[in-house]
């Protein structure tokens, strides 16, 4: 077994093993991915008999925590020929990835796992639930009374319109996010291009010429609607251009993925994360203004051993920033994949206190229950 990060030049020669272990992906799909997003990806590979045999890719992304922008990677493509499987590559990829991640001090990564159990194992957790809804074939109610209808124009975004785009979405949406991925204007030009790879495209709504929402669509097998954003007076318009891009599929509902909340009909969790970096993740979190923290912890992370140290985070008067080092005496021990479950809203530090292998004292949940948790993500990246 050979085991090596690719140089970039040698980044194709993975597209067979893509190809045979997801067989559903178009020609026109990959075309796109290996043309664009394998310029700057990492691709670590195991190979045997001359031949790749397992792989897994690292899509770099830049990442906002808390207002804060920092480098983060998206784990994709994990896939091994059908021949060398149950040898423990995935395990062995992912090790090496994460501890060269650790080495650029990238706080956390994330994927869309096909199966939660698999990721488990490796301290992912779920940190991100999508909210799902339906357009139905008659449309919205409410939409014939919209009173800007009859004004609005509906039309697929071209990539020089991607500055806009990027203006609109940063003035109106991402102050509502803890934790997302830049939306600058080389990521909604990458966005065009991925969704005219799968029969779609990036969606524009304008009244009046100026731009009141964005949503993104795909048209293989059937249609699908990703991640509406409108201002909320534009709703109906919103669904009024769903049904007319929908056209003779109007018969069915069309199903849609990150919706606003209130418009959802289910959620469902799509993203995990592993904290990779914890000294950096911890120094990303914040304290509300006039709120002290002083607390010790030892982290138990048996796939980075630098993460395991006993951890010392405290907070200045007036200030909301966490200030982090190492320290000898702890209050308790957390292993980092619970850590990774308090930190990012999806448990308290009481419900923690319960579950193997965490040794927590009143006062430490008391002082972790000071921290601004991460709970409002809004992570859709799907390469």
């Amino acid at each position: 077994m050979k085991l090596r990060k690719l140089d970039q030049s040698e980044h194709g020669s993975t597209r067979p093993l893509w190809e045979e272990v997801f067989p559903d992906d178009t020609k026109a799909f990959l075309d796109y991915y290996y043309y664009i997003k394998t310029r700057d990806n990492e691709i670590y590979v195991v190979e045997e008999d001359d031949q790749v045999c397992s792989m897994l890719q690292l899509n770099p992304y830049q990442i906002v925590i808390e207002g804060r922008e920092f480098l983060s990677a998206y784990i994709i493509a994990v896939a091994t020929r059908e021949k060398y499987r149950g040898r423990g590559y995935m395990g062995a990829l992912l090790r090496t990835s994460l501890e060269n991640m650790y080495k650029k001090k990238i706080p956390f990564t994330f994927l869309m796992p096909a199966a939660e159990a698999i990721y488990t194992p490796y301290d992912f957790r779920f940190v991100y639930e999508q909210n799902i809804g339906v357009a139905g074939p008659e449309g919205h109610r409410g939409a014939d009374r919209d009173p800007f209808l009859t004004e609005c124009t509906f039309s697929d975004a071209a990539l020089w319109e991607a500055e806009e785009i990027s203006g609109f979405v940063r003035d109106h949406f991402t102050s509502e996010w803890q934790v997302y991925a830049v939306r600058d204007t080389a990521y909604y030009q990458t966005m065009i291009m991925e969704q005219q790879s799968e029969k779609g495209g990036l969606r524009l709504i304008r009244f009046e010429g100026s731009l009141k929402g964005i949503y993104a669509y795909a048209a293989e097998e059937e249609l699908e609607i990703r991640e509406p954003l409108y201002l909320p007076e534009y709703e109906s318009a919103f669904y009024r251009s769903v049904t007319e891009l929908c056209g003779d599929r109007a018969k069915t509902a069309v199903r849609i993925y990150a919706c606003p909340e209130q418009s959802s009909v289910e959620k469902k969790p799509v993203i995990m994360a592993r904290i990779v970096c914890l000294e950096e993740f911890l120094k990303a979190l914040t304290v509300p203004s006039g709120m002290k923290v002083d607390c010790s912890f030892a982290v138990i992370d048996p796939l980075i051993r630098q993460n395991s140290r006993v951890w010392r985070v405290t907070s200045g008067t007036d200030e909301t920033e966490l200030h982090v080092r190492e320290t000898e005496d702890s209050e308790g021990v957390l292993p980092v994949a619970a850590l990774t479950e308090l930190l990012f809203g999806r448990v308290t530090a009481d419900e923690l206190a319960g579950q193997d292998e965490v040794i927590m004292t009143a006062g430490l949940a008391r002082e972790l229950d000071k921290i601004t948790k991460l709970a409002n993500v809004f992570l859709n990246e799907v390469v």
